[in-house]
């Protein structure tokens, strides 16, 4: 084309017709971000200082107020349980010394919620030792969670597999959020237990998400898993669409009599990893001390708290597991100087 005719503008058009737009449509909303087990296993892998620095400040963008959360967990359902969950003192195929019992009562648990309030706990979490509760349970839970919620406190239950209507029952029954964890990694899953299938899992999320409950998941680190079935842990959790609102992250605590009793325990460093890498990859989740933190002691637990763990579980027992008792939690986030989550329900973060 010669020169000049870059700077000719172009003859008028003849009969020129109006010019008629398509209507403005809204982008798509972006894709969720899809971590690969490679990048995540590249996080765990930084130096120490620098996934802390990262951790930080994901955490301070998202988290601004620094509080931490107390939540605390009740067996209102104890023992017998027909799963063969390698670090679980309470399946029934191990002789760990855990005896089987009954539902409790309303007025048991609403006097232990009671009492959780009282000592600052803003959740409180209910576990029953089932496989799959049947509706008649599932009846019986939703009393206990009207009871929770009378009280004003965040309630949470975890039951076992769920089926689409339970699920919409619960929520029904005003429960928040549903906790049910993926354990590992898929590949590892199998030499964890057997008695399901990681697909049960991942399905009874779908029937939590779809009834509008708030998902509670996370996993456990030191069963004899490698560093890549940590990192496989994280980014299944991550990519679920939406990842957990809740994410807790327990430290094995290897009880007598569980196949898992003998797993050489995870470096508490490795521990503080998993913790930072959790709070990158879901940086509007609260990330969950949860079991194991009597054996980290408090150092390692307030590395975990500057790596972006920013929820405990409060009270001296997990179940039927030991967990540091109410007052040397407040003692310690006294003297880190960390402010409890107070607010309402209705004012929660993030929902």
């Amino acid at each position: 084309m010669p020169q000049e005719s870059l700077l000719t503008p172009p003859a008028p058009v003849a009969h020129a017709q109006p010019l008629h737009f398509a209507p403005l449509r809204r982008p798509a909303p972006a894709a969720p971000q899809r971590w690969r087990v490679e990048d995540v296993q590249a996080l765990l892998e930084l130096p120490f200082d620098e996934l802390l620095f990262r951790a930080q400040t994901v955490h301070r963008a998202h988290w601004p107020a620094g509080d931490i959360e107390l939540a605390t967990l009740l067996s209102v359902k104890t023992g017998g349980c027909p799963e063969n969950c390698g670090y679980c003192p309470q399946s029934a195929e191990f002789d760990t010394g855990v005896q089987a019992q009954k539902l409790m009562s309303v007025d048991q648990v609403r006097h232990a919620a009671q009492a959780a309030k009282d000592a600052g706990a803003t959740r409180f979490c209910m576990g029953a030792a089932w496989r799959a509760p049947k509706d008649r349970d599932i009846e019986k839970v939703a009393e206990l969670v009207r009871t929770v919620k009378d009280l004003g406190l965040q309630s949470c239950a975890t039951l076992g597999m769920l089926e689409k209507h339970q699920a919409v029952a619960l929520r029904d029954a005003g429960l928040d959020y549903y906790n049910h964890n993926l354990d590992t990694a898929p590949e590892y899953y199998a030499d964890v237990v057997d008695t399901r299938s990681y697909q049960d899992r991942l399905d009874t999320l779908a029937h939590v998400r779809a009834a509008g409950v708030k998902v509670c998941c996370g996993g456990i680190v030191g069963m004899g898993e490698t560093p890549v079935h940590r990192a496989g842990l994280i980014a299944q959790l991550a990519n679920l669409d939406p990842y957990p609102e809740s994410v807790p992250i327990n430290s094995l605590v290897r009880v007598p009599g569980t196949p898992l009793a003998d797993a050489p325990p995870i470096d508490p460093l490795d521990f503080v990893r998993v913790i930072a890498v959790a709070r990158i990859t879901m940086p509007t989740a609260r990330v969950r001390l949860s079991a194991g933190r009597q054996q980290l002691g408090e150092p390692v637990q307030a590395l975990c708290f500057l790596a972006g763990a920013n929820s405990i579980f409060y009270g001296d027992k997990l179940l039927v597991t030991g967990n540091p008792d109410a007052d040397a939690d407040r003692r310690l986030l006294d003297k880190l100087g960390y402010a409890t989550r107070s607010i309402s329900i209705e004012q929660d973060e993030h929902t």
